[in-house]
């Protein structure tokens, strides 16, 4: 028995859908390269599924487009014509917008101000007195951040400095150490060093040696 007709209606099951047409896709590709092979013929094809997956063939010996010309051609319809002009009125169109914001920058500038009109050059100075009212906030923000940053960093040295001297005043009730200080109270690099125990008798000449030579207990 030969195989019974397929009524040729849309197929609702979407499975069966993509199915049929992935089996029918390929054996048109298969005609197609058939036909270039068999009669030297220039075939081309361009599919798109239902769910907008392209597939196409050329013929080796063509491509695509000039299938297309000869198609305008033969069949006197101009395809591209629509989408020349289209493309034409978007270039127009984005050829005014760069003339437009090319003579607002000049007259951000002050330029060509020749053809503007009393309202105009009221809105020009309305929105360049905004535009510095923006930047001097920025600016101003930037100062305050930068002066928060380094009084903070300020703050550290001196909470380090602090704690440095600390340390130091911690090794003298237990060591005795004394060292030259600058007149800004930050310990300098000692030329010599003193270790001396508080009962000792000479402590009383070191501290009087220290009041006349700038030598400070650190």
């Amino acid at each position: 028995m030969g195989r019974g007709k397929i009524e040729i209606k849309k197929i609702e099951n979407q499975p069966n859908r993509q199915v049929t047409y992935s089996k029918r896709r390929s054996g048109i590709m298969k005609k197609a390269r058939e036909l270039t092979v068999l009669c030297d013929a220039e075939v081309s094809i361009i599919m798109f599924s239902s769910t907008g997956k392209f597939s196409d063939y050329c013929s080796p010996s063509t491509n695509t487009k000039s299938i297309f010309d000869r198609y305008q051609q033969v069949s006197g319809i101009n395809l591209w014509s629509a989408q020349y002009e289209r493309m034409q009125n978007n270039l127009n169109r984005l050829k005014e917008i760069n003339r437009k914001l090319r003579r607002e920058i000049r007259q951000r500038m002050g330029e060509d101000l020749d053809g503007m009109d009393i309202k105009e050059l009221r809105g020009l100075e309305q929105n360049l007195d905004e535009a510095l009212k923006v930047v001097r906030n920025r600016k101003y923000h930037v100062i305050t951040t930068q002066t928060e940053t380094y009084k903070k960093k300020v703050k550290n040295s001196q909470e380090a400095h602090r704690n440095l001297l600390h340390q130091l005043e911690m090794k003298d009730e237990h060591g005795g150490v004394y060292m030259y200080v600058d007149d800004d109270g930050v310990p300098a690099h000692p030329m010599y060093s003193y270790k001396v125990q508080p009962n000792q008798p000479n402590l009383q000449a070191i501290r009087s040696y220290a009041s006349h030579h700038d030598l400070r207990l650190a």
